[in-house]
């Protein structure tokens, strides 16, 4: 599947060619913490599969829990991130999905580090909702 995105500010665009079986859900405590949120949706693609477009990314290398380094790349302008990957080749990038244009398209096929989740997000559907604010 082809997709194409681009960061908040538009700087960084890019497109890629994606297995939509490939969407997993990460909710390890690094990702809680980039995010701003309770997760990741990150779509699992090879490098050679990726063709950043437009600008120029900036990257962070995080040694994670687990002890392995990666590398995240960003905007350098806006802080949008678009991917981590491994500083090893070949590099596999977990691109964050909801950078993409088609983002309703790529639906979390499994989740990892589900123990670190909030406990409250199995409750979600229990907590009112408005379609605005």
């Amino acid at each position: 599947m082809k997709i194409d995105g681009a960061c908040y500010c538009g700087e960084i665009r890019y497109e890629a060619e994606v297995d939509p079986e490939q969407v997993v859900l990460c909710s390890c405590t690094d990702c809680q913490t980039m995010s701003g949120g309770t997760c990741h949706v990150n779509v699992v693609v090879p490098e050679s599969d990726f063709r950043l477009l437009s600008g120029k990314l900036t990257e962070y290398v995080k040694t994670a829990e687990s002890g392995r380094q990666r590398v995240m790349a960003f905007c350098g302008s806006c802080s949008t991130q678009l991917y981590a990957t491994s500083p090893e080749e070949p590099r596999v990038l977990g691109l964050r999905a909801p950078t993409s244009r088609q983002r309703e398209q790529l639906v979390p096929k499994q989740q990892f580090w589900h123990r670190s989740q909030p406990s409250w997000l199995r409750d979600l559907g229990a907590i009112p909702a408005k379609d605005e604010q």
